[in-house]
């Protein structure tokens, strides 16, 4: 490397980008892949950096501070733009002061996701010009350059990377830091930012006026570019897809579109017609493909090119080469590795309790969602982010009489302030009946630990009001409102079984910390080891799908040996290094085979 030169994920690099082109507002809500874009921005000094409630809020921040006329940033996963797709759609309308660039993470394969989603397609339906890098290098300088073609062209501008992008690393080179030219202000301009139907319709004809000028540059801009090679076959693509192809078919004739929209429908015409074959590779959905067919140029694509999960250079060669793919090694045969939560897990304690009632279930987004998996097997449903109250309280409305006492819905304390409050006030309101678990350990755990208005610090750790729970369930109308350990589950069931007998909405909050937390790791834990003479095999404690405790199997003969009844089939055995001494198993336990260390 170049002295001098970093060694940089594509997130990290997105983050110097976002620094170096002056940006001074930043919101975003984290979701993987994206998570680490913020995380690592909250580190440069003169930007302010913020985790916001949802992704609707964030983009609303970053609207506002390009109203006032800096430099502003959004941040979020795809399924995020979903949440922020009002405002952006709006936003396409308005325009901007100082530069708006929304930074979306797309999930290719699913790797921490609920669905594959192809966020083309929102810079398609909303009018708004997307790039789309296919390294971190890259992804540095085009949101540089997305902040310039913001102000230029008065428009928000998306930026779309990829979970591969996002985490791989590459060589990055610091460059010049770059600011805006607006000037800091309140202005007043109703027309442009009001978006009444009258002020609508006329903003409307300059958003068309726009995409014209943008088609236009999209013609000329370095970001699309034709690499001329073997003109027997040329390839249309874009993102890390371009790596693949370059990587399988070298000498090919390439058209990068590092714009993916609008298209430069000249400079694609010009290089199909250079070409004997022209083939599109993207992954996702045909977004390419069907444009250029659109236009009536011929083209293969997902009738090679699998249009399900994440490509590589291996498949993309097989797809369009079967004769000459490469043989590849087979992969090792490693052990599976599960998901599962980690040993002391708060929410396992819940789920414990949950698998032994007859209760449906509606979950949601976090961690807790692999309380959906067997031991624990308590989740019955799972669609998005605040979807476990709403579910609730419809099933409960389809059912009548038949579903009191049996719905519970399940969320986490960061999910529900994203989206779990408008529906608890819905189920408040319209008479539902079903219980609300909030799990609440204090912070956003799945994507990594970051701060949410529940935690009481902010994204540089600095303290921040906290949210009281409970108050805010009385605020909307909850009566019966209860708080839990989730580790003693004798208690939490008990308490949970006498919530499910009443009617109307009850609200449990389990509130223990997340072990991962800072705080928790510096702790002294004293595990909990087996009294193997007292160990009946009940498998109680196993129940509970805990990594630090496994099941031994005895035959009979070893049983005998070991001072076992003959039948018994096995033991627990806790690993005390695993073993984070939340004493779960112990209230299981009506043998006294369990103990703390020591004693």
């Amino acid at each position: 490397m170049k002295q001098g030169a970093l060694w940089f994920s594509g997130n990290e690099a997105i983050a110097l980008g976002a620094h170096e082109a002056g940006v001074k507002v930043a919101s975003g809500y984290p979701g993987t892949p994206s998570t680490e874009v913020m995380e690592n921005l909250s580190r440069y000094e003169g930007v302010y950096t913020e985790w916001a409630p949802n992704e609707k809020v964030g983009l609303e921040v970053a609207i506002g501070a390009s109203f006032a006329g800096v430099r502003a940033f959004a941040t979020m996963k795809h399924v995020g733009l979903n949440v922020a797709a009002d405002p952006l759609f709006t936003a396409a309308y308005t325009g901007v002061r100082g530069g708006l660039v929304i930074l979306v993470s797309d999930d290719p394969e699913m790797h921490s996701s609920q669905n594959e989603q192809d966020s083309r397609n929102y810079a398609f339906a909303a009018k708004l010009p997307m790039l789309d890098p296919s390294d971190p290098a890259e992804a540095k300088e085009f949101i540089k350059l997305a902040f310039r073609i913001s102000e230029e062209f008065d428009t928000p501008v998306l930026v779309r990377t990829t979970t591969r992008i996002a985490h791989v690393k590459g060589v990055i080179e610091r460059g010049e830091m770059e600011s805006s030219s607006v000037e800091l202000t309140m202005e007043k301009d109703p027309q442009k930012l009001v978006m009444l139907p009258g002020h609508a319709r006329m903003r409307r004809v300059v958003l068309e006026e726009r995409m014209a000028k943008l088609r236009a540059y999209a013609e000329t801009t370095e970001c699309n570019r034709i690499e001329e090679g073997d003109r027997s076959r040329g390839f249309i693509t874009s993102s890390v897809s371009y790596l693949y192809v370059k990587e399988a078919f070298p000498e090919a004739s390439v058209l990068k579109l590092g714009m993916c929209w609008p298209l430069p429908e000249e400079k694609i015409r010009a290089f199909a017609d250079s070409v004997d074959e022209l083939i599109v590779v993207e992954e996702l959905d045909p977004f390419l493909e069907n444009h250029i067919k659109a236009m009536g140029i011929a083209c293969k694509g997902q009738e090679c090119v699998p249009a399900i999960g994440e490509l590589n250079t291996a498949i993309v060669r097989t797809a369009i080469d079967p004769d000459s793919a490469p043989e590849l090694l087979p992969a090792p045969q490693l052990p599976m590795r599960p998901p599962n939560m980690c040993a002391g897990c708060p929410h396992r304690g819940i789920f414990y309790n949950l698998s032994k009632m007859k209760v449906f279930v509606s979950g949601d987004i976090g961690c807790y969602t692999l309380g959906a998996l067997p031991p624990l097997a308590a989740m019955d449903s799972c669609v998005c982010m605040g979807a476990a109250v709403t579910v609730a309280h419809g099933m409960s409305k389809a059912l009548g009489e038949e579903g009191n006492g049996k719905l519970v819905s399940v969320i986490g304390d960061s999910t529900f302030i994203h989206s779990g409050i408008t529906g608890l006030i819905n189920s408040v309101y319209n008479g539902s009946s079903s219980l609300l678990m909030i799990l609440d350990n204090r912070i956003t755990a799945m994507t990594g630990q970051q701060n949410n208005p529940a935690s009481g610090y902010n994204i540089k750790g600095e303290a921040a009001n906290s949210i009281d729970l409970e108050q805010l369930c009385r605020a909307v109308g909850v009566t019966d409102i209860s708080v839990v350990n989730p580790h003693e589950i004798p208690e939490a069931r008990k308490v949970m079984k006498e919530a499910l007998e009443r009617d109307g909405v009850s609200v449990i909050i389990a509130r223990a910390p997340c072990v991962l937390l800072p705080e928790m790791k510096r702790q002294t834990v004293v595990p909990y080891v087996n009294k193997l003479e007292n160990c009946t095999g009940c498998r109680a404690c196993v129940g509970l799908g805990c990594p630090a405790i496994s099941w031994q199997p005895l035959t009979s003969e070893e049983a005998v040996a070991r001072g076992y009844r003959e039948k018994q089939k096995g033991y627990a055995l806790i690993n005390e290094v695993q073993c984070n001494g939340c004493g779960q198993c112990l209230t299981l336990c009506k043998f006294d085979a369990i103990v703390r260390k020591g004693e």
